[in-house]
């Protein structure tokens, strides 16, 4: 019988998304937003941004930051699964250190060395994105793969299977909710760094923020940083649920 801590657990773990989701539907009505916010900032000159639709740059935003954190996180799991075999292991330092390098440049910095080479817009900052977001799988996917225990591997061996197979049926399946949480990470980083993109044309909900940090508006620097907090949020709720998912296949198996 299920208990009720049972189905208040399941009550708190839906309310902040389910809260988070009206509010993005809420900003996303234009006639919506002029109340509320009209209240808050009764001298600000516009209250609704309405240059471009909301649901359009929420839609570019998320375009940035799903291209950035898959070329991230397919770089990142290729080099963590590389440095742990044993021809790559000397590598393994190399590997750790270039990506926390990586990630102690500024995204701003990396888009002012980009844009002389790639131009300005969607390019140039899905790079400074990628370059910013890659520790997190790696370092990830270099844990999850060292933290499979030895006598499953050599089990693994002992039953006829080849590097590649144990590699896909053995190590990634137990490593994956530790890989999936570097994932995670990365995508709420890209989530909310993507705003800068609009400095240099990127588009997303950079946009908002720095039309109103430009015309001295708070009303479309809340409504852009609102948004992109929820979608860090969401995001974060969803990638909780699939750790949920192998946590309960886990302990099934």
């Amino acid at each position: 019988m299920r208990s009720p801590d049972a189905g208040w657990d399941t009550v708190r773990r839906f309310i902040g998304p389910i809260l988070g989701l009206a509010l993005l539907v809420w900003l996303c009505i234009p006639a919506a937003v002029r109340g509320p916010l009209e209240f808050i900032f009764p001298d600000a000159p516009e209250v609704t941004y309405d240059r471009a639709s909301l649901v359009g740059l929420i839609g570019e935003h998320l375009v940035l930051v799903a291209v950035s954190t898959a070329a991230a996180t397919a770089l990142g799991l290729f080099i963590g699964i590389g440095v742990t075999r044993e021809a790559g292991r000397p590598f393994l330092p190399l590997a750790q250190d270039a990506s926390s390098l990586a990630q102690t440049f500024p995204p701003v910095a990396i888009l002012a060395l980009a844009v002389p080479i790639l131009g300005f817009g969607f390019t140039p900052t899905v790079a400074a994105l990628f370059v910013y977001s890659i520790l997190p799988v790696v370092k990830n996917t270099i844990a999850g793969l060292e933290a499979v225990p030895a006598d499953i591997l050599e089990a693994s061996t002992g039953m006829g299977m080849r590097p590649v197979e144990r590699l896909m049926r053995t190590e990634l399946p137990l490593a994956a909710r530790v890989i999936l949480a570097g994932v995670r990470t990365s995508v709420v980083l890209n989530v909310g760094t993507a705003t800068i993109g609009a400095t240099i044309g990127a588009g997303g909900l950079g946009r908002i923020i720095i039309a109103g940090l430009v015309r001295d508006n708070p009303a479309w620097i809340l409504t852009g940083a609102l948004a992109a907090a929820v979608l860090a949020l969401l995001a974060d709720r969803l990638f909780a649920g699939l750790d949920e998912t192998f946590y309960s296949a886990g302990e099934v198996i």
